[in-house]
């Protein structure tokens, strides 16, 4: 976070403060130095440090690799000269800053005699500068060894004291001074928060390409949903032959050890790609969002005042797409500024933001410009030009007067060089390599300057990374690695290995991890793909407090040992409870009430009508997840779309995607088939682009949701028994016998160390939220029994699927010690007006359902909101049973 800047207000504080004027900053690349003596030349940071250091100012002298000339004595080299020469004395207000980098530093430059000496005694550039006691500041100390031939040399300086500056120290402190970490610089809001659009791309999922014989020919192993077929090709080939994703894609040229494509990926034996990773299709869909973004994103800070200038950071691994004048990357992506632009103008209102704009459509190739590595050979001017802006002109590079918003690249850019208004980085074709996710995101995370070059700390702002479906993990990778490096504990989104195996440690009971991962399911603490569910990591917690190797927060429940937590039932109350538990706990189905098939079709229709703006020839499904901190941690938190478009890529015939359509959706195969032909007919939408599983997991969703919508409203739903059999049950075993204690975690997460009432299930209270509390502290007469039901106990259908259980069992008596009334309570700590709308259907379908199951026994069926208290539930439920 800001090196650069850290060190050199150090070297102002310490001048103004000691008075010492000579500095040594010691880098260790030409690229860094570059960074280092734009930054310290720059007008910005002068105008800055004098406002804050009485007019204090830096002087840089940069130390460059010798010419050989043709004069016959050789000079100390100038920069080095006129450092060692400068008088403090002569002007106090000069801060003299000689910066060198590492290959210098080791060169035969700074250890030979040369002819003509320094004040006639310093023969060796090392000796001229030990003289003047600098100060020495090390830029990235991990490029430094303490025991190497560069910190030898560095040593040689005699400086008074090192300070050492860097993002990476392994570990090697020494008189450790101040540590920011990772998880402190996004808390404090010294960087931009990242939001992760990741293109997940379903019908790649189960398909790669493996490089396993280099010989006379290069072999490869496609494996194909579980299908796997070698394919030989030789040098020029082409991996199209292999597979239709990869046009374009050739082999340049390989040995027996190592293989290079065209696009300059080098594979190793045993190395794997994703053919779908080179969709041009997928490609295309990421270039446009970033487009689309750049501009919203654009408008907003353009706008403002100050303003400040977004750019956007493409990294790309086929040069010649974007380099060649007919690239196909560079003719879609310039194709593609220039029609939305032409979009934006059509709704500007912003009358100095649309003359920009106009700017921009005059001259699209001006828009962008690129800087690879082949470059520096390049004789082009304008492409010369490109390169010099984007490298060392940052300035210029950010002013608004140029036009140039997007900087394509090969990797170049990743180390040595960030720019702070970096706003979108946009990873094109993943090399496959594990690098460092923070070092990527790295490059755009600086706070940005606004258009007089002055850092903006007062707005909250974005880095956009967008990455394709190879790195899936991207985001999780990247929330360890911040974790990691910060010294944060457990992952609170996903559990993984460290946590797994500290409960296995913790807990004898469970054989393997497989044993613990299947008991964590069954509990809804976690998914199938081990993420947490809501609330499933404080579950954990609960459960096994041994593994957090630390007392739980107050309110959490406390335990030692390899005894689980549990909620004991009391003898006797089972027997008050058993005629409701029993009638509530009855295997049922959902029945869908139409009329006609005809009606079915009809809301099927209607769905896709209404949705069908989300069919768009987009390339893939795009996943948003920004990072946030949470107890001094980083996690993240997958952001919603009511953009969400499908995948007009077609991977199935027409006949088994409506076999399987119908089979997830429990449609037949006649009705999806009559609704597609009526649309495709009506040009409202034709499916046969769309024909995929992700298209079947989007409808299926989509229409269930729909469905919750419509149901009670367009149609009913009935409940029908499906057995006799009622035990075992969460409070019985399959005998119907009761047991002595359940789980606590099935009944609340928190602990109360009171005593519930006698009347109550269990012998001690555990709750979820502040209102279950009260109803169980909530000691009422009339009340036989009562008690908190087990999580996902009672499960009562839902249409599109899914199940739901109530909160509370009540069993009210009369005065002669009948049963008067039996009770079911969903309690929602919530007021009416901020229950969603599927949390009001589910209580409907609740309602529906304990409505038919009143045969003998009738069950009454309430909602408790946000203040409501059970005994006027009871109450109001007495009168209506009345």
């Amino acid at each position: 976070t800001g090196k650069t800047y850290a060190y050199t207000k150090t070297m102002f504080a310490l001048h103004q403060h000691l008075g010492l004027a000579k500095f040594i900053v010691a880098v260790p690349r030409v690229a860094i130095k570059a960074g280092a003596v734009a930054f310290l030349k720059s007008d910005a940071a002068r105008e800055h440090f004098k406002l804050d250091f009485d007019s204090k100012e830096i002087k840089v002298y940069e130390v460059q690799s010798q010419k050989k000339g043709k004069a016959k004595k050789e000079r100390i080299p100038q920069a080095i000269l006129e450092f060692c020469r400068a008088d403090i004395h002569i002007n106090p207000n000069i801060i003299h800053v000689l910066v060198i980098n590492a290959g210098m530093i080791n060169s035969p430059t700074l250890d030979k005699p040369f002819d003509t000496p320094l004040f006639d005694k310093f023969y060796k550039p090392f000796d001229a500068i030990a003289n003047t006691q600098p100060v020495l500041i090390i830029d990235e100390p991990h490029l430094f060894k303490t025991d190497n031939k560069t910190f030898a040399n560095v040593r040689r300086f005699l400086p008074q004291f090192t300070l050492r500056y860097g993002a990476t120290f392994d570990n090697a402190y020494e008189n450790l001074m101040y540590q920011l970490n990772a998880v402190d610089a996004f808390n404090q809001d010294l960087v931009k928060g990242i939001v992760a659009h990741v293109e997940t791309f379903a019908d790649g999922e189960n398909t790669s390409l493996k490089l396993v014989i280099l010989d006379s020919e290069a072999t490869f192993e496609l494996t194909q949903n579980g299908t796997k077929n070698k394919h030989k090709l030789k040098a020029k080939d082409s991996l199209a032959s292999i597979h239709g994703e990869m046009q374009a894609l050739e082999i340049d040229a390989f040995n027996t050890t190592k293989l290079v494509l065209s696009n300059g990926l080098e594979l190793r034996l045993g190395d794997s790609i994703n053919p779908y990773s080179y969709s041009d299709t997928l490609q295309n869909k990421m270039i446009q969002q970033t487009i689309v973004k750049h501009f919203e994103v654009e408008r907003a800070l353009l706008t403002q005042n100050p303003r400040i200038k977004p750019l956007t950071l493409f990294f790309i691994d086929n040069i010649a797409s974007y380099r060649d004048e007919s690239g196909e990357m560079r003719i879609f992506f310039e194709q593609s500024v220039k029609a939305h632009i032409e979009f934006l103008l059509t709704k500007e209102t912003d009358a100095v933001y649309k003359k920009h704009l106009e700017a921009a459509l005059a001259d699209i190739a001006k828009c962008h410009g690129g800087y690879f590595a082949k470059d520096n050979k390049d004789s082009d001017e304008a492409i010369e030009q490109e390169a010099k802006e984007i490298l060392h002109d940052k300035e210029w590079l950010l002013s608004i007067d140029n036009p140039r918003r997007f900087i394509f690249s090969k990797w170049t850019l990743r180390e040595g060089w960030d720019n702070p208004n970096i706003f979108q980085i946009c990873k094109l074709r993943s090399s496959g390599s594990e690098t460092s996710k923070l070092q990527e995101v790295g490059r755009g995370l600086r706070l940005p300057v606004n258009e007089y070059m002055n850092r903006d700390k007062l707005t909250s702002h974005d880095l956009h990374y967008y990455v394709d479906f190879t790195e899936a993990d991207f985001v999780e990778k990247l929330v360890n690695e911040i974790n990691e490096k910060s010294g944060a504990d457990f992952n609170v989104v996903k559990l993984e290995q460290a946590l797994i195996e500290a409960v296995l440690k913790g807990y004898g009971e469970f054989n393997d991890s497989n044993a613990l991962l299947k008991r964590l399911v069954a509990d809804e603490i976690i998914n199938f793909a081990h993420e947490f569910e809501k609330g499933g990591f404080e579950k954990l917690k609960a459960l096994f407090p041994l593994a957090f190797d630390a007392q739980l927060k107050g309110g959490k429940i406390k335990q030692g040992g390899n005894d689980k937590a549990k909620a004991t039932i009391r003898a006797g109350k089972y027997d008050e409870l058993k005629q409701l538990w029993e009638t509530i706990n009855q295997k049922v189905v959902l029945e869908y009430q139409f009329e006609h098939e005809q009606n079915f079709e009809t809301l099927f229709e209607s769905y896709l009508t209404t949705h069908k703006e989300a069919f768009v020839k987009s390339g893939s499904l795009t996943q948003s997840q920004r990072l946030v901190v949470e107890q001094d941690r980083v996690t993240y938190r997958n952001l919603q779309s009511v953009d969400e478009a499908i995948l007009p890529i077609k991977m199935m015939g027409y006949q088994a995607f409506l076999q399987a359509l119908a089979k997830d959706c429990g449609l037949s195969i006649y009705t999806l088939h009559t609704v597609f032909a009526k649309l495709q007919k009506s040009g409202q939408l034709d499916i046969n682009p769309y024909m995929s599983m992700v298209t079947i997991r989007h409808i299926k969703l989509g229409f269930n949701d729909y469905l919750m919508q419509q149901v009670f409203v367009q149609f009913k739903v009935n409940y029908h028994k499906t057995s006799k059999k009622i035990h075992p049950t969460a409070f019985t075993k399959a005998d119907g016998s009761v047991y002595a204690e359940i789980d606590s975690a099935n009944v609340g997460v928190y602990a109360d160390k009171d005593t519930p009432s006698d009347n109550y299930m269990f012998n001690n209270i555990f709750y979820d939220s502040e209102i279950e509390l009260n109803n169980i502290k909530s000691s009422i007469a009339e009340v036989m029994v009562y008690s908190k039901i087990p999580k996902n106990s009672i499960r009562i259908p839902l249409v599109g699927g899914g199940t739901y259980s109530p909160d509370f069992a009540y069993v009210v008596k009369t005065n002669d010690g009948q049963t008067e009334l039996n009770l079911v309570v969903e309690a929602k700590d919530k007021k009416e007006i901020g229950l969603a709308v599927d949390e009001n259907k589910k209580i409907d379908h609740a309602a529906q359902f304990f409505k038919q199951m009143n045969g003998s026994l009738k069950v009454s069926f309430k909602r408790q909101l946000h203040k409501q208290i059970a005994i006027d539930l009871i109450k109001e439920a007495l009168t209506e049973a009345n």
